[in-house]
This record gives structure tokens, C-alpha cells and sequence, in this order.
């Protein structure tokens, strides 16, 4: 990296709080499956290779991968995995609400992320009404 981008990069200032990440997406634009063949995936260029300055964000595909890559890049790999496990449900009041299951951390135990949270209260309790008539409720823990 060059002393041009290191410079420009510490003007930059990030946006830390989480509202910040928080916007809509339509479904529309959100893969369901895997591109095939799987190295023409979408890659979005941010750092200019050729110059080393920022520049606006280039579209490229994955396979282009070993021709942008410099000396000294920083390569981040997310190996994540997204579970299946969107629930939908309403608070006891009829107010919707949107459970992203995160992590089993014990049986019957989830981290969870839920929309909108700051109007989830502890012990607030959320209804899910899945196939049918059955009905299946949690209680929020701190």
C-alpha cells in the first residue's frame, strides 16, 4: 500500500454503530444458490491495484482473483456459514417480529439476532405459528 492510500485511508472515518449496516436489500437481489461454475461468483474490486489509491468500486468475478492480487494485499476469507433459520412471529401485543437463529450455544439455546430490537424487551414473549395450529413461543433472556 502506498504512503497516497494510507494517507486518503485515514480520513476515512467508519461508521461503527450498527444502524449504520442496517438497510433494506430486496429479496430479488440476494442469492439463493451458488453461481455455477462456482469461480464466476461476483467480486467487487475496492482498492485500485494498479494505482494503490482508492477509487470507486469495480465489479469483476472471482476467477479474476489471481490477476488483481499484489505484493502485500490483505486477503480476508469469510468462511461463515448462514443457517436456514429466519423465524417470524408477533409479541404478545400483535407487534411483528423477525428472529435470525445465529448460534446453537446449548440445547434449546440460541444467540439470536431480532428485528426490531430495540422494541424486544427481556422476558417479552414472541408467538410462531408454524403449519397449521401449532403455536411455539420463547421468552427473551438477557
Amino acid at each position: 500500500m502506498n504512503s497516497t492510500f494510507s494517507q486518503e485511508a485515514q480520513n476515512i472515518e467508519l461508521d461503527c454503530s450498527l444502524a449504520g449496516y442496517d438497510y433494506e436489500l430486496p429479496q430479488e437481489l440476494i442469492a439463493q444458490n451458488p453461481a455455477l461454475p462456482r469461480d464466476s461468483s461476483r467480486l467487487l474490486l475496492v482498492n485500485s491495484p494498479n494505482t494503490g489509491k482508492y477509487s470507486a468500486p469495480l465489479d469483476h468475478i472471482f476467477r479474476d482473483l489471481p490477476e488483481l492480487l499484489q505484493s502485500g494485499d490483505l486477503l480476508v476469507m469469510n468462511n461463515t456459514r448462514v443457517l436456514p433459520a429466519r423465524l417470524y412471529g408477533r409479541k404478545s401485543t400483535g407487534a411483528e417480529i423477525e428472529v435470525l437463529l445465529l448460534e446453537e450455544r446449548r440445547h434449546n439455546c440460541w444467540l439470536a439476532l431480532v428485528k426490531p430490537g430495540k422494541r424486544f424487551k427481556v422476558g417479552a414473549e414472541i408467538i410462531f405459528a408454524a403449519r397449521g395450529s401449532v403455536v411455539w413461543g420463547i421468552r427473551g433472556q438477557g
